[in-house]
């Protein structure tokens, strides 16, 4: 009995670390489709969800076909559609924007900002009293992504344009701190395979809007073979296969532990965007990494939920 258990936790663990390391090559694949085809990120985005679509579609025709299925609310379907806008389309629009100007390992960092924001959202909305364990993990969270920021700043030239570009990042992980309130509020009602299938639908659909309005000629269609296969990677890589492998991951060892083990996201994606990009790792860097991930930690240990940005 100890043996199977010890089995199914270690495949929980091996498929979660893989997860999350699948999550932290997105933003190396779009700083190289950037670099490498000068695509603008709304049509890197486009692209990203286009080859996503079909897995998405799957899985709302199967969790549909359930025959214990509710149908939903019209409260629910706004809702859904509400998260899916602000957890998919507008979170990733201002990340992929956010990534043309600052670095890979930069922009993780402040995209693990997310829990707390999520913290900050309850307190102040929802009116749940903080507790001593996130008051501290707030302060080391946020002195942590201080000393990064400032040893990015020392690090490279900055102007305008980076501070824009860190901003957009920071509008990436509120607008996706919203999502996960609203997901830990609807998911139990709705189903987790429909929710997230439900959500990325329509943000898929807002992201394609978009795009066709703001480029009416179509060249997304104009797509070269080294774009497209950036753009699968996003889809494949980045999104379809770590959703799934993190959804297998929770079901193995509970959403604590992968709130843990999803902690090696940061370091994972400043370690690729060193050997694949050439960005520096320097010892301030690190610290503030360090206490990012302990405040993170101290707040999925608290709250037993994970996830991860899109």
């Amino acid at each position: 009995m100890n043996t199977q258990v010890q089995k199914i936790s270690l495949a929980g663990f091996l498929i979660t670390i893989s997860g999350a390391i699948f999550f932290s090559t997105k933003a190396i694949f779009v700083k190289l489709a950037f670099f490498e085809t000068k695509v603008d990120a709304l049509s890197l985005l486009s692209l990203r969800m286009l080859f996503s679509l079909p897995f998405y579609v799957g899985a709302a025709w199967m969790a549909g076909r359930k025959e214990e299925t509710k149908s939903l609310t019209k409260k629910q379907w706004i809702w859904i559609m509400l998260m899916g806008i602000f957890g998919y389309y507008l979170s990733s629009l201002f990340d992929f924007i956010g990534l043309q100007y600052v670095s890979a390992g930069l922009e993780r960092l402040i995209l693990f900002l997310y829990p707390t924001f999520a913290v900050l959202i309850n307190t102040f909305y929802f009116k749940t009293k903080l507790s001593r364990v996130q008051i501290i993990a707030l302060v080391l969270t946020y002195i942590g992504i201080g000393i990064a920021y400032w040893a990015e700043i020392r690090a490279a030239q900055y102007g305008p344009q980076f501070f824009y570009g860190s901003f957009m990042i920071f509008l990436c992980a509120i607008t996706y701190s919203f999502y996960l309130v609203g997901t830990g509020r609807l998911v139990t009602s709705v189903g987790a395979t429909r929710y997230t299938a439900y959500a990325m639908l329509t943000a898929t659909a807002g992201i394609f809007i978009h795009y066709l309005i703001q480029q009416p000629g179509g060249g997304i269609l104009q797509f070269n073979s080294t774009l497209a296969g950036y753009g699968m990677a996003l889809a494949m890589i980045a999104t379809v296969l770590p959703s799934f492998m993190m959804s297998v991951g929770m079901k193995k060892i509970g959403s604590n532990n992968v709130a843990i083990i999803t902690s090696i996201g940061p370091v994972s994606t400043i370690l690729q965007a060193h050997f694949f990009l050439g960005e520096s790792i320097i010892a301030e860097q690190i610290i503030g990494t360090i206490l990012v991930i302990i405040g993170v930690l101290l707040i999925g240990w608290q709250s037993k939920t994970a996830g991860e940005p899109a």
